[in-house]
């Protein structure tokens, strides 16, 4: 733990001296992000078809910020989304909640398409979520789960499109800071604690390409390897965004997140009991977008 504790200071420390320079210059700086919010709305009346009335909206906002000069490269993402569904008379349910911060700092190589790097993930969510229709019982929250993912090593980029990053040492941190989360020992945290480290090996693939015109395609996958503890059972995150672009104001988004965590026991039935499993979520909207 002490290793641990060392390794990820030094690197706050190196991304620190390099931060304070590159805020002095902001001529180095590319900045760019997306806002969308996504409705749907169905209603029936005397329907001989049946349904039900319904609402539904989703926020979506992102940020890139790029520092480019001569061999530094600083790289930082915020990436959150929000949605809500309700159903007639129902109460309003979750259907989208995250956020997450991605920096990555690389100093270029004498080869070109190769950089020294440090990265941090931090990813969390805003509001409770709950196995519906029970709403007494939270199973996450705010910090309940969070993870963070520090880590340096070799990236290699051949083009725009393509990041590969690779290291042997990483540490990576699951908090759980609410009271009754951390007594159930929710999310691999032993019950009782509210954090816990692990170490072990990451490998992170970044890749982004126009499809067709006004289609974008970016993926992300993570994989991380606990030296420690089963290292053949690897963590996954697994992004996938398509942007559609219809016109200045207007867009559809397709967002799908693969995730397995072998130390996280989710529900599988209505009876209370938890198993590992793989979990995924896809979300489609269309609506207003603004791109700066």
């Amino acid at each position: 733990m002490r290793t641990l504790k060392t390794f990820i200071l030094f690197i706050f420390i190196a991304t620190g001296v390099v931060a304070q320079d590159a805020v002095k210059d902001t001529t180095y700086w590319k900045v760019s992000g997306q806002a969308s919010v996504n409705f749907s709305q169905v209603s029936f009346s005397h329907w001989a078809g049946g349904g039900k009335n319904s609402v539904s909206g989703v926020g979506l906002f992102d940020m890139n910020a790029i520092y480019q000069k001569n061999k530094i490269q600083w790289s930082n993402t915020l990436k959150s989304g929000y949605g809500l569904l309700k159903e007639e008379k129902g109460q309003a349910v979750k259907t989208d909640d995250k956020l997450e911060v991605n920096s990555k700092l690389g100093v270029q190589l004498k080869n070109e398409k190769l950089l020294f790097s440090s990265f941090a993930n931090f990813l969390t969510q805003f509001a409770d979520g709950y196995k519906y229709p029970n709403t007494t019982d939270k199973i996450s929250t705010f910090f309940a789960p969070a993870y963070l993912t520090i880590a340096s090593g070799i990236d290699y980029q051949p083009s725009e499109k393509l990041s590969l990053f690779i290291t042997p040492i990483s540490g990576k941190f699951t908090f759980v800071t609410d009271e009754e989360l951390s007594a159930a020992g929710a999310f691999g945290v032993e019950p009782g604690k509210k954090a816990r480290a692990e170490m072990g090996a990451t490998l992170k693939g970044e890749f982004k390409t126009p499809v067709m015109k006004n289609v974008n395609l970016a993926t992300t996958l993570s994989l991380f390897s606990n030296y420690f503890n089963n290292p053949q059972n690897i963590d996954v995150n697994w992004d996938i965004a398509v942007n559609m672009k219809i016109n200045d104001y207007l867009s559809a988004n397709l967002l799908t997140n693969l995730v397995y965590d072998h130390d996280i026991l989710v529900p599988v039935d209505d009876e209370g009991n938890t198993g590992r499993r793989i979990q995924l979520k896809q979300l489609f909207g269309v609506g207003l977008s603004y791109k700066f």
